[in-house]
């Protein structure tokens, strides 16, 4: 059910990172795609380095993240980068969502306001918390599944570190479930075909992935026990709802991300 409620309203964040909106204001103030995505996603923590950016996005060549960080904040602070990244989520939710979003904003800034009695060891989240809720209703959703998808990430990143697997090795783990192409995980995180190869073969011989490049069914068992960490972790969020709330909440979101989807805002998504 955790999972669930996620991802019924992850749509709404999501397309954030593929807005043409958000692309066209981030180049007017002189960033590039991967500049932008790394500065406005960043910018709630403040002006930080290169090291704050790779440790809380976890799965990024650090390479990419040196060629862009802090060299953004020479362009634009993150004060105009945060109002940028506003304005563009709500030119770009008005084409697909309805103007009543009472009820569904109510449910998720209840878990999001929840979620933010829990600050310990969620950087990313923690500094997306402390930002105050917009006027606008599409922009309180908007930061609603943004505090819960931050919640809910930074607990992933410590069910990684608790199964020991890399932020490379984690992307090779979610291709081998042959749901999702290697060349799109590894060309937008800027992993090389000799380092994504060596990985590959590094999970091999630890018996995660067969000769088909497939997880095997100790590197299932692993990739499931990480995903159900990850729900206990996003849990208490939700547990300020009831099981009729949680159950509305899906009710309400799944249409909304639909729509954002139906939309074309998510690459790939259909």
């Amino acid at each position: 059910m955790i999972r669930n409620l996620f991802r019924s309203l992850e749509a709404v964040h999501g397309m954030i990172y593929f807005a043409p909106e958000a692309e066209t204001r981030y180049a007017s103030v002189g960033l590039d795609r991967p500049g932008g995505y790394f500065a406005s996603r960043a910018a709630a923590l403040g002006a930080v380095g290169a090291e704050v950016v790779i440790a809380t996005f976890y799965n990024f060549n650090p390479e990419i993240v040196r060629a862009r960080i802090p060299q953004a904040w020479e362009k634009v602070t993150p004060e105009r980068l945060l109002e940028l990244r506003w304005e563009a989520a709500d030119e770009a939710l008005a084409k697909a969502l309805p103007d009543d979003l009472k009820e569904i904003t109510e449910l998720a800034k209840r878990a999001a306001e929840r979620s933010k009695e829990m600050l310990s060891g969620r950087t990313l989240f923690a500094a997306h918390a402390r930002l105050p809720w917009p006027d606008e209703p599409r922009l309180q959703l908007f930061h609603a599944q943004t505090l819960l998808r931050e919640f809910r990430g930074d607990g992933h990143l410590a069910a990684l570190l608790r199964h020991n697997i890399t932020g490379i090795e984690a992307l090779v783990l979610h291709v081998a479930t042959g749901d999702y192409p290697a060349d799109v995980l590894r060309k937008t995180r800027a992993w090389s075909e000799e380092q994504w190869a060596a990985t590959v073969a590094d999970l091999q011989k630890r018996g995660l992935v067969g000769e088909d490049q497939l997880l095997t069914e100790q590197g299932r068992e692993l990739r499931q026990g990480i995903e159900d960490d990850t729900d206990r972790m996003a849990a208490p969020a939700y547990d300020v709802l009831s099981d009729q709330e949680k159950q509305r909440f899906v009710e309400l979101a799944a249409p909304l991300s639909k729509a954002v989807v139906d939309a074309g805002m998510i690459p790939g998504r259909r």
